[in-house]
C-alpha cells in the first residue's frame, strides 16, 4: 500500500482484490455468456489524489463499492454502483474516532469490515471495525495483531481474517510479531490471532529453501510478515504470503492453526526464458539473462480448484527492509558490494549503471563463503505471477518474463522501474467465468491489469491488457449474478491519482 510505495497498486477487480473482499474463488451462478477476452472500461470516478483510492468492497444488498482514502482524511468513502457506468461518490464514514488507520475493507452479506493500524503507534495491536453497509452504524470493534494490513471474509461468512504485518519501528526497539487474526462472526466476533514461535525450530531447513529470515534481533516470530491472505471455497483453509520472508503459510480454519510453511525458493535470471531489463541507464529496454537470483516475495494471493486439485496464486513484487537500525538493499554499483573476483572476473563491467549496476540486491544475502564479498546476488522479487499447488506449495508455473515484455508491447512499460521490480506486479485474483477460470493480474508500474485464461494452470492463456488509472493497488470483481447490471465487472481503483474504473466484458 502506499505507506510502502509512493505510487503502490491500487487495483480493484470487484470481487478480489489485492487486499479485499471474499477472495474465496466463489463460483457465480452464470447468467450471462460474457467473453473474458474483452473487458472494456465502461466507467470512472475520481475521488481524491494520491492515497485516495486505494482498496475497495463491494455490497451486493446496497450496490455499494467502500474505498479506502487516506489521501487528505482517514476514511472510506461510499459509491453508488447502481449505474456501473456512472458510479457516483454518495458518502463516507469517519474514522477518526476509531483512532486507527484504514489499510483494507471486505465486505459479506450487509456487513462491511476495515482493518485499522493503530494511530497511535502501529506497532501496537490493531483492530477490525465492522459496520452495516446500509447506515454505517458500527456493529463492533475488535482487537487483533499489530499493523492488520489485508482484512477479508470467508466464503460462507463464518470468518474474518487480518494478515497483521507487525513492522518495526525504525530503531527496532519495538518489533511486534507477526501474526493472523481468525473472527469467528456468529461468536460474538470471538477472536483466535496465530503467531508463528511454534516454527522456528525449521529456521535451518526453511532457509536452505529460500526462506528468509533477517533482522538485528534474527527473532523469528518478529520478523515474519504477513501481508495478504486467500481463502479456500469451501472456507477450510486460509493462505497467507510472507512476503519480506519469501514464503507463504497455510492455515487449518477448522482448527484454527498454522499448519504449514512454504518456502518459495528463487527464480534463476541466468536462464533466457527469464531475461530482464535490469537498468534504467542503459538507455532503452533491453532484455537479457544475468546471473542474478530473484526471491519470489509475493504480496497478493488468490486461490482456485481444477480437476479437484487446489492452486495458489502469487503476484511476486518483492520487498526490501529500509529502517535507520537495519537496511538491506544496495545497488550493486554501490561501493560496499564487492563481487568476488572468482565467480565475477568482470566485476568492473557488470557494476557499470548500463550493466547491473543500479540493480537493487539483499546485502543481507551472497556470501556463501562467510569472506565479505558476494559469491551471488539475490534480488527483490520475480516480476511474475507464479501458480503453486495449494497442498505442497510446489512451483506448477511462472511467467518468467512475460509481464514485463507485454507491458512493453503494449506501450505501458515503464523503463525507469527496469532496476527495481519492472511492471511490479502486485495484484492477482482468480474467478470462474463460464467454464473458464480468469486470472487478473494488476500491474503497479505499468498501470494495467492483465487478463488470462488459467484453466489449465500449467500452461496460461494471455487474453487481453488494460490501462488502469496511475498506481493500481487490488483488484475486485464482481460476477454477473451479482452485479447491479448482471454483467460481470472489474473495478480497479488506483491509489496514484485517486480513480476507480470499471471495466465490463462483451458478450459472446
Amino acid at each position: 500500500m502506499i505507506k510502502k510505495s509512493v505510487a503502490v497498486l491500487a487495483v480493484l477487480f470487484l470481487i478480489v482484490g489485492c487486499q479485499n473482499n471474499n477472495d474465496s474463488n466463489e463460483t457465480p451462478e452464470v447468467t450471462v455468456n460474457e467473453n473474458p477476452s474483452t473487458f472494456k472500461e465502461i466507467g470512472s470516478l475520481t475521488i481524491g489524489g494520491t492515497g485516495a483510492a486505494e482498496i475497495s468492497a463491494y455490497d451486493e444488498i446496497s450496490k455499494k463499492i467502500f474505498t479506502v482514502n487516506n489521501s487528505s482524511a482517514n476514511k472510506i468513502d461510499v459509491i453508488d454502483l447502481s449505474d456501473p457506468s456512472k458510479p457516483l461518490l454518495i458518502a463516507s464514514i469517519d474514522l477518526v474516532p476509531y483512532n486507527g488507520a484504514a489499510n483494507s475493507v471486505t465486505t459479506f452479506n450487509g456487513k462491511l469490515a476495515v482493518a485499522l493500524e493503530s494511530k497511535t503507534n502501529k506497532q501496537d495491536p490493531g483492530k477490525v471495525v465492522v459496520f452495516e453497509t446500509s447506515n454505517y452504524a458500527l456493529v463492533k470493534d475488535i482487537t487483533v495483531g499489530a499493523l492488520p494490513d489485508m482484512i477479508t471474509y470467508s466464503h460462507d461468512g463464518k470468518f474474518i481474517l487480518t494478515a497483521n504485518e507487525g513492522e518495526p519501528n525504525d530503531d527496532y526497539s519495538l518489533d511486534p510479531n507477526g501474526s493472523i487474526s481468525i473472527i469467528e462472526v456468529a461468536n460474538s466476533y470471538a477472536v483466535t490471532t496465530l503467531s508463528f514461535e511454534g516454527f522456528s525450530g525449521q529456521l535451518a531447513d526453511l532457509k536452505t529453501k529460500g526462506f528468509r529470515i533477517s533482522s538485528p534481533t534474527n527473532n523469528f516470530a518478529a520478523d515474519i510478515e504477513p501481508e495478504y491472505v486467500t481463502i479456500s471455497a469451501d472456507s477450510k483453509i486460509a493462505w497467507v504470503t510472507l512476503q519480506e520472508n519469501n514464503g507463504v503459510a497455510k492455515i487449518d480454519l477448522a482448527t484454527k492453526k498454522i499448519v504449514q510453511i512454504f518456502p518459495l525458493g528463487y527464480k534463476d535470471y541466468s536462464l533466457a526464458e527469464n531475461a530482464l531489463d535490469i537498468s534504467d541507464k542503459d538507455g532503452g529496454v533491453a532484455f537479457n539473462p544475468w546471473k542474478l537470483k530473484g526471491m519470489f516475495q509475493p504480496d497478493a494471493i488468490s486461490n482456485f480448484e481444477v480437476n479437484s486439485v487446489q492452486y495458489i496464486v502469487t503476484a511476486n513484487e518483492g520487498d526490501a527492509r529500509e529502517y535507520s537500525a537495519f537496511v538491506d538493499v544496495k545497488r550493486i554499483n554501490n561501493a560496499a558490494v564487492v563481487l568476488d573476483p572468482t565467480i565475477f572476473p568482470n566485476a568492473a563491467v557488470l557494476k557499470a549503471d548500463a550493466s547491473m549496476g543500479r540493480l537493487n540486491i539483499n546485502t543481507k544475502m551472497g556470501d556463501t563463503d562467510g569472506d565479505g564479498d558476494f559469491d551471488e546476488l539475490v534480488g527483490f522479487g520475480a516480476r511474475s505471477f507464479s501458480i503453486w499447488n495449494g497442498l505442497t506449495g510446489q512451483l506448477v508455473f511462472d511467467s518468467k518474463n512475460e509481464l514485463d515484455k507485454k507491458a512493453q508491447e503494449f506501450g505501458v512499460y515503464d523503463d525507469g522501474r527496469s532496476d527495481d521490480k519492472g511492471a511490479e506486479p502486485e495484484a492477482v485474483y482468480v474467478t470462474k467465468m463460464g467454464d473458464k477460470q480468469i486470472l487478473f493480474v494488476g500491474l503497479e508500474r505499468a498501470d494495467a491489469f492483465m487478463v488470462y485464461d488459467v484453466s489449465n494452470p500449467t500452461t496460461p492463456k494471455f487474453l487481453q491488457m488494460l490501462k488502469t488509472g496511475d498506481a493500481p493497488e487490488g483488484l475486485l470483481f464482481i460476477p454477473a449474478s451479482k452485479s447491479p447490471n448482471k454483467r460481470s465487472l472489474v473495478v480497479v481503483s488506483s491509489e496514484g491519482d485517486g480513480t476507480v474504473k470499471i471495466f465490463q466484458p462483451d458478450l459472446n
